[in-house]
């Protein structure tokens, strides 16, 4: 089969990106041809695809698009333009790019399956663009959260996604919001959940597992709950304890922020940075605690990546998140945190956050006294996941 996957962002560096490339990995595995068309800046070199992949890129920072890439998230950690700013000049510009990029690569590879990612602008641009073939889109939930916040392009893109061949949620209950959120059929909307790369992700036994040891791993950004969880951590006793952030940053003024708070914590903390698959892996599998405090999210890899790695975790019990994991991962050892009051989609209530933290100190308090510790998670491979959206579409030329 013929496979083409499309995303208006890098596929890198934030959990979609890493979702799209291990997919596209999983596809050439499987014996499929791929391609992908993605957004790039100008002088970004594409490094998290297989080589087997044929890329289409939408460039960035050029005279044509004489700005960022477009980002899901409003503070990625990578230098990007928030959709709620684009003007109608640079929609008209964004929309034009990657509408020659499409067809280009419709006519050269010609795809028997078109995956898009992201229930946004460039899948209703496919959607418009290629009607003589399936064409599907996995859900992220960011999609939501944009389309929840601001109004671009919103009919249009609703009347696109009501119109594609299928609709991938991650979960349940994110399941239910698209159809309540876009009017799309339920027959149309299936769950198709997350993976891992279990060549990566592994409990290794030649690495040292440290006790005591946390570790964080995402953009570090307030929304994420960075900022929440140096609190808790700070209001514990630390001693023998080491908090590791791994992740890129956001906004400048933001991350000061953190910074200060990791300089009056008073034990000890490390911001990491960015970190690649296999030096993240090495992390989890050297940290006795995963925590991921959201206070917004679709189904988070990197809680899977952390249990396949030999971590217990804490984590934010935020909608259709522990009826997965518990209904995939029976056994896992998650420590699940009850959220402040949201507002805006991901906003947390400023007077709730002080009880929040909290819970999340006696959660990882709790977790770190546990003996519970490995669990089964290789039935959620990204090889796996990839058949069973396969299947969907028996296609043989």
């Amino acid at each position: 089969m013929r496979i083409l996957n499309v995303t208006a962002q890098k596929p890198d560096a934030t959990g979609s990106g890493v979702y799209l490339a291990e997919m596209v990995r999983s596809e050439v595995a499987l014996g499929h041809e791929a391609a992908v068309v993605c957004g790039l800046a100008a002088d970004d070199e594409v490094r998290s695809l297989p080589g087997e992949a044929h890329v289409f890129a939408v460039r960035f920072d050029t005279p044509g698009l004489p700005f960022h890439v477009c980002g899901m998230s409003d503070t990625m950690p990578y230098a990007a333009t928030r959709y709620r700013d684009l003007t109608p000049d640079m929609l008209a510009a964004f929309e034009d790019s990657f509408s020659r990029v499409i067809r280009e690569a419709v006519e050269e590879f010609d795809p028997d399956l078109v995956i898009c990612h992201h229930l946004y602008v460039v899948t209703a641009l496919v959607r418009e663009l290629v009607d003589d073939r399936p064409v599907v889109a996995i859900c992220h939930s960011t999609c939501l959260r944009q389309l929840a916040q601001h109004g671009l392009e919103r009919e249009r893109i609703a009347r696109a996604v009501r119109r594609l061949d299928c609709v991938y949620a991650l979960h349940g209950a994110q399941r239910e919001q698209i159809v309540e959120q876009l009017g799309v059929t339920p027959e149309r909307v299936r769950v198709l959940g997350t993976g891992y790369n279990a060549r990566v992700f592994h409990a290794g036994a030649d690495t040292p597992r440290k006790p005591g040891r946390i570790v964080y791993a995402g953009k570090i950004w307030r929304k994420k709950g960075v900022e929440s969880l140096l609190r808790a951590y700070a209001a514990m006793d630390g001693r023998g304890l080491d908090l590791r952030f791994a992740g890129g940053r956001g906004d400048d003024a933001e991350f000061e922020a953190i910074r200060r708070l990791v300089d009056e914590c008073p034990w000890h903390v490390e911001l990491l940075g960015r970190l690649s698959q296999a030096d993240l892996a090495v992390e989890y599998r050297r940290a006795e605690l995963f925590v991921l405090p959201s206070f917004y999210e679709g189904l988070p890899l990197v809680v899977i990546e952390a249990l396949a790695s030999g971590c217990k975790a804490v984590v934010t019990d935020l909608p259709g998140i522990r009826p997965w994991v518990q209904s995939n991962v029976p056994d896992a050892p998650v420590w699940w945190v009850r959220p402040p009051r949201i507002r805006n989609t991901d906003e947390p209530c400023e007077d709730d956050l002080p009880a929040f933290e909290g819970r999340l100190a006696a959660a990882m308090r709790e977790a770190l006294a546990s003996d519970c510790c490995g669990c089964d998670v290789s039935a959620l491979s990204w090889d796996a996941l990839t058949a069973r959206l396969l299947l969907d579409y028996p296609i043989d030329k």
